[in-house]
């Protein structure tokens, strides 16, 4: 496991933080996303999924629980778990999301930590006033591990 810290003082920045994580992505990788109500999931998915080439307007699955988005370079899952149980989400075949030819963005995904994959990056974003933003990674498993040490490489934080 590896963590990196990525102060965002304004939405740009966030918009940065999710364009070069998607310029990264693969089939079969997940974000699980975390932090407050408001703090800035739906539009760090939003700017994923954008810089993925996802057309049109993609927002918040509360009530869908999982969208997919066929982007230019991935399918891309996403995911809002809040309104779920672990039972509920144990039986909506997760796994072929998880381990699918898409990327998977799992919001809330504290909530279903047992069933996420051991090989995961998460993002807990805290919101600190005004458009700034601290967002705390944590890679865990390949290929994790070195997006943190890039991220820590290209200046972000290690607190």
């Amino acid at each position: 496991m590896k963590q990196a810290v990525w102060h965002a003082a304004s939405e740009a920045d966030t918009i940065a933080l999710a364009e070069l994580l998607a310029s990264w992505a693969k089939p079969g990788v997940l974000l699980a996303l975390d932090g407050d109500l408001g703090a800035g999931k739906t539009r760090f998915s939003q700017a994923f999924a954008k810089a993925l080439g996802v057309p049109g307007v993609v927002n918040s699955p509360t009530f869908t629980i999982i969208k997919e988005y066929t982007g230019e370079h991935l399918p891309l899952y996403h995911m809002d778990v809040y309104r779920l149980s672990l039972e509920e989400s144990d039986a909506l075949g997760l796994d072929e999301y998880f381990f699918g030819e898409g990327v998977t963005i799992v919001e809330w995904a504290s909530l279903i930590q047992e069933l996420l994959p051991a090989d995961r990056l998460e993002l807990y974003i805290e919101h600190l006033g005004g458009e700034a933003r601290r967002i705390a990674i944590t890679g865990i498993g390949a290929p994790y591990l070195d997006w943190c040490d890039q991220l820590v490489k290209m200046g972000a934080g290690t607190e």
